[in-house]
């Protein structure tokens, strides 16, 4: 977990995401939490891997998203993988339901960091990517990861 100059601290992120689809907009949002799971989230007990958010009834939902229960929360542990509520302004909410219904996108969680004392999540705005696209990135960072290889090598 490492802290940059904004004072965020990276928690989790998803990779799996950036590799299945095109990010066309990131928007930053609170996640409504309980105790137990802000601690297990301070351990490092998360995981955005098949996680993906949903609108109803006008409210911003994240389903899928993995929370371990916290060893010493006892009574007070939830269900890791029970529904949680994004926050996020009506309009922003709307705006974002209007993409996913007329464009056919996604909405993603790419991240969760702590920023100051709060949990924020990343959430994506996605296009999917079509098995070419993947081999295309796979590709293109294979040639890149070749290429420094050979600069760090011819500096020997």
């Amino acid at each position: 977990m490492a802290i940059d100059k904004s004072g965020t601290k990276q928690i989790a992120d998803n990779r799996k995401a950036r590799h299945d689809y095109f990010v066309l907009e990131q928007i930053e949002c609170g996640i409504e939490l309980v105790g137990t799971e802000v601690k297990s989230i301070r351990n490092g007990g998360v995981n955005l891997k098949d996680s993906w958010c949903s609108v109803d009834d006008g409210e911003m939902w994240v389903k899928g998203m993995h929370i371990s229960p916290y060893e010493q929360g006892n009574i007070f542990n939830k269900d890791p993988l029970r529904v949680r509520r994004l926050l996020l302004h009506k309009r922003e909410i709307m705006r974002l339901l209007g993409k996913v219904k007329q464009e056919g996108l996604t909405l993603v969680p790419l991240a969760l960091y702590f920023k100051g004392s709060r949990v924020k999540l990343a959430l994506g705005v996605c296009k999917g990517k079509k098995l070419h696209d993947k081999r295309e990135d796979m590709a293109k960072k294979a040639a890149q990861r070749d290429i420094e290889r050979a600069l760090r090598d011819r500096g020997r």
